[in-house]
């Protein structure tokens, strides 16, 4: 789809405009599009949410860094594919032009089925239980999409066919595509915004996992539930779009054919988990090596308080015998003091006591002398 670096975006049942460019900003020649800013965006949002939320689910987090270093080329790479295959026409004649993502051409299933595929491998060599990877990351996909979608609308593209509701959007790139492709329909007329559709949808789809998640012990079933909430969705909002890839030879489209093998994948996939009494598989012990060591760590950290209050107690004990010894030497030594001061009274007494017998004894003399 060609389009307008700079136009305006209208919205006439609501009388709203949008001066609308693609492009974000340069760095010299360099053109950064905002299509590529949300993703980004999208992806650290994910996954700081899926670290934050890690430890609540008894999920490793270092588990999540892998996951991304395994899921962003294969998203790209999934999704080019897809749609190089199912457009093969285009791209037959220039092969070089497959490598320049940078012109559009990206297929969202292409992506996730890309990416399911590449964490299976990784799971299978390092010997993790896939379904209770997928069933924990899956939840944060449909936010992803969310945002990313609005690329769609900075790019204008992924629209859907003429529409008289009060929300249809107009654009000069979607009078242009209309003109080009689909000359059976009024290329003056607005059309749906069907990004807008599929990101409302999608972080619907968002909350319901999360809640789904918690609940549910059942292997796969998180995952399942994505399929057939995302397939359903996906299938209605993709019979309303113009840009649609096609079956070669058939007026079926690509995308609505495998939401519907995903809606029924995923129904069967919920029920024979239940039947079977599939419950989630746990992680091996290996994982958790990190939070273990911290917990040695802070066992350590103890350890050496508890060593170093153990000295500072011992002071503390021979300070206080030491106060105790300085007191009781200086009450044996006030009573060494005060023992002399008592004999001192009883000399007085037995001095008296021998002055009053002399003065009987010379009473006794004169009444003799008589």
């Amino acid at each position: 789809m060609n389009l307008i670096n700079h136009e305006e975006v209208q919205f006439p049942g609501l009388g709203i405009k949008f001066d609308v460019n693609p492009v974000a900003f340069k760095i010299g020649n360099f053109e950064i599009y905002w299509y590529g800013i949300l993703i980004a965006l999208a992806l650290v949002l994910c996954i700081i949410l899926a670290l934050k939320q890690a430890k609540k689910n008894n999920f490793p987090d270092t588990l999540i860094y892998d996951t991304m270093l395994v899921t962003i080329p294969c998203a790209i790479i999934g999704a080019r594919a897809y749609y190089v295959i199912f457009n093969w026409s285009t791209y037959a004649g220039n092969i070089q032009s497959i490598f320049d993502t940078r012109a559009g051409g990206l297929a969202v299933y292409g992506g996730i089925i890309a990416c399911l595929l590449g964490l299976l491998i990784m799971c299978k060599i390092r010997k993790i239980p896939f379904t209770s990877l997928a069933d924990y990351c899956v939840v944060y996909l449909p936010l992803g999409q969310a945002i990313g979608r609005w690329g769609n609308f900075f790019n204008q593209e992924a629209f859907g066919t003429t529409t008289t509701m009060p929300w249809g959007m107009w654009s000069e790139s979607t009078r242009s595509y209309l003109t080009r492709f689909c000359p059976e329909l009024v290329a003056l007329s607005p059309v749906h915004p069907t990004f807008l559709y599929e990101s409302i949808a999608d972080l619907i789809i968002f909350f319901v996992l999360l809640n789904v998640r918690k609940k549910s012990t059942h292997a796969f079933e998180t995952t399942s539930a994505y399929f057939v909430l995302y397939g359903a969705a996906r299938f209605f909002i993709e019979g309303l779009r113009t840009d649609s890839l096609y079956i070669a030879g058939t007026e079926i489209r690509v995308s609505q054919a495998l939401s519907l093998f995903l809606v029924f994948f995923g129904l069967f996939a919920i029920a024979y988990a239940h039947l079977k009494n599939f419950e989630r598989k746990p992680f091996p012990e290996k994982l958790y090596v990190v939070p273990e060591k911290e917990e040695e760590e802070e066992g350590k950290e103890e350890s050496e308080d508890s060593e170093k209050a153990e000295p500072e107690a011992e002071a503390e004990t021979e300070a206080k015998d030491e106060d105790e010894a300085e007191d009781e030497t200086k009450a044996l030594t006030e009573t060494a003091e005060k023992e002399p001061e008592a004999e001192k009274p009883a000399e007085e007494a037995s001095d008296d006591e021998e002055e009053s017998e002399d003065e009987q004894t010379k009473t006794k003399d004169s009444k003799a002398e008589d």
